[in-house]
C-alpha cells in the first residue's frame, strides 16, 4: 500500500512539474512572459496629462505631441480614429501595389493627403499657439478659444468624413471586383 501511495505522490509531482514546464515553454514559444501581461483599457481616457508624450504612437500621422496638449479628450480620440483609418487605407494601397495594381491618384485622395499631412499639423499648431502660447499674455478671450476649438473640431470632422467616404468607396470597389470575377467565372461554366 505504501508503494502505491509513493508512486501516486511521485506521479503527481512529476505531472505538476512537467505541466508547469510545458506551460512556460508554450508561453516562451509564443513570445509572452507568464504573469507579466498588462491590461490596456482602450476606453480609458487618452488625456496627455496621464500619458507621457512619448507613449502616444501614431501609425500614419506625423503630429507634434506638444500641439496635442490643448486638445480635448474627444478630439484626441478622434485623431486616434483618423490615424487608424489612414493606416487601414495605407495597408489597402500597399496590398494593391503588391498585386502590381497601381491605382490612379484621384482628386479626393490628393486633397485628403494634403489635409492629413500638411493642413492638419498646421491647424494643430495654430490652435496650440492660440490657446496655450497667448495664455501668458492674456491676449485671447474665451470666445476666441472656443471658436478655435470649434474650427479645429470642424476640420477633424471633415477629415474623418472624407476618410469614411474614401474607405466606403474602397469597399464598394472591392465588392464590385468580386462581382465581376463571379460573373466572369459563371459565364465560363457552360
Amino acid at each position: 500500500m505504501s508503494i502505491l501511495i509513493g508512486v501516486g505522490v511521485v506521479t503527481t509531482v512529476t505531472v505538476v512539474y512537467l505541466g508547469k514546464k510545458g506551460w512556460q515553454a508554450l508561453h516562451k514559444a509564443v513570445g509572452i512572459t507568464p504573469g507579466v501581461l498588462t491590461y490596456q483599457d482602450y476606453d480609458a481616457p487618452l488625456s496627455l496629462s496621464r500619458l507621457s508624450l512619448s507613449t502616444i504612437k501614431w501609425q500614419q500621422l506625423d503630429l507634434n505631441n506638444k500641439h496635442l496638449q490643448s486638445l480635448s479628450e474627444q478630439q484626441l480620440r478622434q485623431l486616434k480614429r483618423i490615424d487608424e483609418k489612414v493606416n487601414h487605407y495605407q495597408r489597402y494601397q500597399k496590398a494593391l501595389q503588391a498585386q502590381h495594381k497601381m491605382p490612379e491618384l484621384t482628386e479626393t485622395q490628393f486633397v485628403l493627403h494634403k489635409l492629413l499631412h500638411t493642413r492638419l499639423p498646421e491647424m494643430l499648431a495654430s490652435h496650440y499657439h492660440l490657446v496655450n502660447v497667448n495664455i501668458n499674455a492674456h491676449n485671447v478671450s474665451n470666445d476666441k478659444k472656443a471658436e478655435a476649438s470649434a474650427l479645429l473640431q470642424s476640420v477633424l470632422d471633415n477629415i474623418e468624413q472624407r476618410l469614411d467616404n474614401l474607405l466606403e468607396q474602397m469597399d464598394t470597389q472591392q465588392l464590385q471586383d468580386l462581382r465581376v470575377m463571379k460573373n466572369y467565372i459563371n459565364s465560363h461554366d457552360s
